[in-house]
């Protein structure tokens, strides 16, 4: 292997220092490579902008297989026509694709590869070479030798089709004669399409299958009765002894966190338990039990199931390594706060940093939102989470799934997807919730920031601005404004809220309704009357009186979870603000024969409803009384 010279090293992936570590451990031969060395590997790969494409689980066994090249401009990888050894991917550098000229002298050349690239996949066949590769610049190359490609491919095709470079298909495009030999990917079954990659609780569940049987096969001691503190529990298994038996089937479960969230996944859907179900699964002296035990199956293992499950245990390995990350994170999610460690709070904070919604807060804020997020799942569609006018308790983020806004009388007005946040501008401004949150969709994933959690760390750090949206259009823009807020010792310290900037008259009345009538309120916050001093502007008496009606006499969404005692409340603050707008104005206020027959129409709606809702009777009273005194 030939050093490169000082002024080639700067154009490398990484400074020489970073180079020299993690490359002396890609140095050894893969069966000395410690847990360690494979993590310091897999920091390095990650991050490098040639392996965007790769998935995680490949980069993972790549730490395993793969050793370090570093070539000067003008070597040759391979020659046409030679049986290959190894495979390669390109950190860095470029590489020429060449193949004979037909005249016979000279080359032709096909094309150049960059980084990110790979090649190499004749050696799955025995094949020659379909063309020449030369170094054009100095490279950085990742190195597999071909019985350890054999294994890699065989175990990631479904990884891998994306990102190999068909040499055969390069040079079909030249040599039409050899398309017959050729090797061609995609001509190969995609293992991803079958129903099993597409399922994953059944997948899971097959998981657990092969583990039980290839444990009953190896190592059968390892489930048995056990006896602990004078109670006996049957076809069991100990935690810590599960994880050092999975580390040992595969070089891809490089650490035993690694291997509790691969049986954590196992665990979240119910293929094993813990004997009493008092615990998520930890590697410690505890008691788990396959389902299967639990159910009473026979543990009488054929020839042909148990060879079949060996067969299948490094591909089920691949799939719990893929999914142990989430498992192992709403395992952690789920602890409360005061139970979560250091590295616990690590595994939080870095999941936090690709959230969409936290995208504007500070490393430091989202360090004490990982102390208490607390993860919350729904498994059925059409849950609904909060009611429009209930107190707001909670600030989401979804994680998974999506969730209908319904608006009292207009029904959906948007649908949230996974990334973004509701419920926060009741907690900012105090107030009753502005809209009802409903599952749109079956198994749906939240983190949750309750009241006082987000009043400590958020409420002075939120955005300046928030848009209101209905129908992918803004209908409400507010702004966050100081204001004086009076403590229990009497005085006074500066908070801020949300106050109303702009909007469509419609929706700043909506607005108005649900978080200024009905509402007990000492914040100084004087939306209310300077709406009832300039609508003239932007919404006439006429158009207020006919929206005021209609929000009365809309009816509740029931398919969509709005509850039916949201419509008296709704008509409650109809008439209330009514009161207050007559209040407002004075003397002037029934000289309008607009508003006069207004009062006559919603009199005439309250009669009508009392006699489902006798709670209308003191709002009729009223009305009737300011209709009859003409004050």
């Amino acid at each position: 292997m030939k050093l490169p010279s000082p002024s080639e090293k700067s154009q490398s992936v990484h400074g020489s220092s970073t180079i020299l570590d993690w490359t002396e451990s890609l140095d050894k031969r893969p069966s000395d490579r410690t847990g360690e060395d494979l993590d310091r590997i897999f920091s390095k790969l990650k991050d490098v902008k040639a392996f965007e494409k790769f998935h995680p689980l490949l980069i993972q066994q790549l730490c395993y297989y793969s050793y370090y090249e570093n070539l000067e401009k003008g070597v040759t990888l391979f020659r046409t026509g030679d049986f290959g050894s190894n495979w390669f991917a390109v950190l860095a550098g470029y590489v020429d694709v060449v193949v004979p000229s037909e005249n016979g002298t000279g080359h032709t050349l096909v094309c150049t590869l960059g980084s990110g690239s790979a090649f190499g996949e004749s050696i799955l066949y025995d094949m020659p070479r379909n063309a020449t590769v030369i170094t054009t610049a100095y490279c950085e190359l990742l190195r597999v030798e071909q019985k350890d490609f054999k294994i890699l491919w065989e175990r990631n095709k479904h990884y891998m089709h994306g990102v190999i470079t068909s040499l055969s298909k390069l040079t079909n495009t030249l040599d039409p004669k050899r398309r017959a030999s050729e090797f061609d990917p995609s001509l190969l079954p995609q293992l991803g399409s079958s129903k099993f990659f597409r399922d994953d609780p059944i997948r899971i569940q097959h998981a657990a299958y092969v583990l039980r049987t290839c444990i009953l096969a190896k190592s059968q001691q390892m489930i048995r009765d056990r006896k602990y503190h004078l109670k006996m529990h049957r076809s069991c298994l100990v935690g810590s002894e599960m994880v050092d038996w999975l580390i040992h089937q595969s070089p891809i479960v490089h650490s035993r966190s690694q291997a509790v969230g691969m049986w954590q996944a196992l665990l979240e859907e119910s293929t094993i338990q813990h004997v009493s179900q008092e615990h998520y699964f930890k590697d410690k002296y505890l008691f788990y039990r396959f389902s299967d035990d639990q159910d009473g199956v026979d543990n009488q293992l054929t020839n042909i199931n148990e060879s079949t499950c060996e067969e299948q245990l490094h591909e089920v390995i691949m799939i719990l390594a893929q999914v142990a990350p989430d498992a192992m994170l709403r395992m952690i999610l789920r602890k409360p706060p005061h139970e979560r460690t250091v590295d616990d709070l690590e595994i939080i904070y870095d999941e936090l940093i690709h959230v969409k919604a936290l995208s504007h807060l500070s490393s430091l804020v989202k360090r004490e939102l990982a102390g208490v997020l607390v993860f919350e799942a729904h498994p059925f569609k059409s849950k609904v989470l909060f009611s429009q006018g209930d107190e707001g308790k909670s600030w989401y983020i979804i994680l998974k799934g999506s969730v209908n806004v319904v608006i009292y009388g207009k029904g959906v007005v948007c649908t949230l997807h996974e990334g973004d946040d509701f419920g926060k501008l009741s907690l900012v401004n105090n107030s009753p919730r502005t809209a009802t949150i409903v599952l749109h969709e079956d198994n749906c994933h939240f983190l949750r920031v309750d009241k006082d959690d987000f009043n400590r760390i958020l409420r002075d750090v939120e955005a300046n601005t928030v848009r209101l949206k209905e129908h992918e259009k803004d209908v409400l823009v507010l702004e966050k404004i100081p204001i004086n807020m009076k403590t229990i010792d009497g005085n006074y310290q500066v908070c801020y809220k949300y106050s109303v900037m702009a909007g469509t008259a419609e929706k700043m009345l909506e607005y108005l309704l649900e978080t200024c009538i009905c509402v007990d309120s000492d914040d100084g916050d004087t939306f209310l009357e300077d709406f009832l001093s300039t609508h003239i502007v932007f919404m006439p008496v006429n158009q207020l009186c006919a929206a005021l009606l209609t929000i009365f006499k809309a009816k509740p969404h029931h398919r969509t979870g709005e509850l039916v005692d949201l419509s008296l409340r709704e008509k409650v603050k109809v008439v209330r603000f009514v009161l207050e707008w007559h209040n407002f104005v004075g003397e002037t206020f029934q000289e309008d024969t607009k508003i006069i027959a207004f009062l006559e129409e919603l009199r005439h709606a309250i009669c009508t409803d009392t006699k489902i809702y006798p709670q209308l009777r003191d709002e009729l009273q009223s009305i009737e009384a300011m209709i009859e005194n003409d004050p």
